[in-house]
C-alpha cells in the first residue's frame, strides 16, 4: 500500500534511488546517453556553434545556482 505522508514517500524514493545506483555497476554508461543529449540541447540552441553553445551552458547553469541560491535564502529566513 502506498503511503500519503510525503515524508515518508520521499523516504521511499531516496531508498529506491540508492539501491538502483548501488546496483549499477558503470555509472558513467547509465547517465551517457542524458549528458549526450543535453550537450546536443545546447549546441542546437546555439545553431550548431561550440563556442556559443559552452556559453549558453554557462548561463544555463548559472542560472540554476542563482535559483538555488535564493531558495536556500528563503528556507533560511523562515519563508518556505
Amino acid at each position: 500500500m502506498a503511503s500519503s505522508d510525503p515524508e515518508d514517500r520521499a523516504t521511499i524514493g531516496r531508498i529506491g534511488a540508492h539501491t538502483s545506483w548501488g546496483n549499477t555497476a558503470d555509472r558513467t554508461a547509465r547517465t551517457s546517453a542524458g549528458r549526450a543529449a543535453m550537450a546536443q540541447k545546447f549546441l542546437d540552441q546555439a545553431d550548431g556553434d561550440p563556442v556559443r553553445a559552452e556559453h549558453i551552458k554557462k548561463a544555463y547553469y548559472q542560472q540554476l545556482a542563482r535559483k538555488s541560491a535564493q531558495a536556500r535564502r528563503r528556507k533560511a529566513s523562515g519563508a518556505a
